[in-house]
């Protein structure tokens, strides 16, 4: 399998010291790409705040998708950016780091708290393999209507579905349903979002009628 084929599909790999040409090529590649997103996202980091016009036209070109009504505080860091599909409504807050050497997806209203990692990343338990460079990379699927709570890290292959709550300092290392609060190291559901949510908006909290409303 081509070293492109093996970054896409879950096999183990090594990014460079190929022979086959069309695996070289790859590399420059890809090499190419994230020396690209890094200019990106320095480019992004030191824009002032004030200057949303041309942040969002970084973000255009740094990411592979990006919806309506966006914002990502700086700093941010991105592998590749090109690798990140955002929808619509997203939010977040500071030092949100995504290790997208495969492909991430992040749904519709998703928002993140300050230091929230993604990694599609991970390397084999067996040494010998890391003395090489071996990795592997699986995709990232983050669903609508989720929130990811302050210093969560999302492991490689996990999938949120729909209307999720992560709890804060969670590790997310297999897929949660939707409909669920969850949290915890390794993060677990622990419970489902209820009519009850609707009407408090944290425990003895009852949601008050002009909330959205001056």
């Amino acid at each position: 399998m081509s070293l492109e084929g093996k970054m896409k599909n879950g096999r183990l790999y090594c990014e460079f010291g190929h022979e086959l040409e069309e695996n070289k090529a790859y590399e420059q590649k890809i090499q190419y790409q994230r020396v690209h997103c890094k200019e990106l996202v320095y480019d992004y980091n030191q824009t002032r705040p004030s200057n949303v016009k041309e942040k969002r036209r970084i973000l255009d070109e740094l990411l592979a998708e990006a919806g309506e009504e966006i914002w990502i505080e700086s700093p941010a860091f991105f592998s590749y950016g090109c690798n990140t599909h955002i929808g619509h409504h997203f939010y977040s807050n500071f030092n949100m780091c995504v290790v997208d050497d495969c492909e991430v997806f992040i749904g519709n209203y998703v928002m993140f708290g300050p230091n929230v990692t993604l990694t599609v990343t991970g390397h084999p338990v067996w040494g010998e393999y890391r003395r090489k460079g071996a990795q592997f990379s699986l995709p990232i699927h983050i669903g609508d209507d989720v929130w990811v709570g302050s210093n969560t890290i999302i492991l490689p292959g996990v999938t949120i579905g729909n209307d999720v709550v992560i709890g804060a300092g969670s590790v997310v290392t297999h897929d949660i349903p939707s409909h669920s609060v969850a949290f915890g190291t390794p993060c677990r559901v622990v419970r489902e979002i209820t009519e009850e949510d609707r009407l408090s908006y944290r425990k003895g909290c009852p949601v008050n009628e002009d909330w959205d409303r001056d």
